[in-house]
Parts: C-alpha cells; structure tokens; sequence
C-alpha cells in the first residue's frame, strides 16, 4: 500500500453534446485506478458551466461559482492527464478556456495526454497543447495514448475493441507522468517554485 499517494487530475476537454470524451476518460481513469499510487480524480469540464466567459472576476456568478468547485480540484492534483479530441486540427475551445482561467495551479507540474480523433488520432491537439501548457510552467511528457478511428475504437461497453495496445500506451503514459510528478512534487518539498 502506498502511504502517500499522487493525485492524478483527468480532464475531459471536449463539452460538446454527443462527444466520445467521457467514454476515453472512463476507460483511461479505470486503467489509472488500478495503480496503488494513484489518487484519480476524474474532471468533466462539461460539467463547468464557464462557456467563454473571459477570465475576469467580474465574470457572472454562475461562472464563478463552478470555478470555486474546479480549482481547488485542479490546485490540488500533483499531475494531470488531459482528454482531447481534435477539433480542425486543434484543441477544443472549452478547454482552453478553463486553462486560460487557471495558472499557477500547473505551475511545476506534469501533464500527459489522451488523444483521439479521425486519421490523426488527435495528435494535431496535443502538439498545440503542448506550447499552451509550457507558457504555463508545466511538464509535458513525451508519450501519449492516441485513439486514431476514435468511433469505431471502442465497443458498447466503453472498452477498446484492441484492449492490448491502448492497455501497453496507458501504463507508459502512466509510469512517465507518476516518475515527473513525484520528482517534482518532492522538490517542491524543499525549493519552493517560482515562476
């Protein structure tokens, strides 16, 4: 059993109605649980009524009240693993958004990737996010999990029609974001950041 165990933000990107997210989440999170290290929470930001509200603090209370529930959340995730699909050839809105209102809380911290898409499995929005998430002192990992035929991927149960590669991907994404994270966290410990 392991004393004291990292916590793992998983963040749905995509809002939109009749998206695929929560069913790649689902599968991701469940192979995350099954390490004794992790501590996973699962962040749906289809259910963060933030719209395209500007990050100001005049924005409208509803806003700021599902802000008031999303940061602490993501301030105390020592990593986290985005879920996105590609929208023409890029990240969705919604996601950025909720970056956009966030800074400090990725400061020195890992973020990997769970991609899926068309042909490109969504790889187009990770390699843009990468540069979003390094304007915001965060550590990309190098390995990615990507869904590329993202529809036809996954069976009626939510579960990859070819368990093995998705399985394999997952645990490498895993083992490189736990390593980052506790690194980082423990020199957090005794060299405060500064950014």
């Amino acid at each position: 059993m392991i004393d004291d165990p990292l916590r793992l933000a998983v963040i749905v990107g995509s809002v939109r109605d009749g998206r695929l997210g929560p069913t790649v989440a689902t599968w991701f999170a469940g192979q995350a649980a099954g390490r004794p290290d992790l501590d996973v929470d699962v962040i749906d930001l289809a259910d963060v009524p933030i719209g395209a509200a500007a990050p100001s603090m005049s924005a409208p209370e509803p806003v700021l009240r599902a802000l008031g529930e999303l940061t602490p959340r993501l301030a105390a995730a020592d990593a986290f693993v985005v879920v996105t699909p590609e929208y023409n050839h890029s990240y969705p809105a919604g996601l950025k958004n909720a970056i956009d209102w966030h800074n400090q809380q990725f400061h020195a911290k890992p973020v990997a990737f769970v991609s899926y898409g068309g042909i490109s499995g969504g790889l187009r929005a990770v390699e843009h996010l990468r540069a979003v998430f390094a304007e915001l002192h965060a550590v990309t990992t190098r390995d990615t999990v990507s869904f590329h035929g993202a529809w036809e991927s996954f069976d009626g149960d939510g579960q990859p029609k070819d368990p093995v590669g998705p399985a394999a991907a997952a645990k490498a994404l895993l083992d490189q974001v736990t390593w980052w994270a506790r690194i980082l966290r423990d020199a957090k410990t005794t060299t405060p950041y500064t950014a």
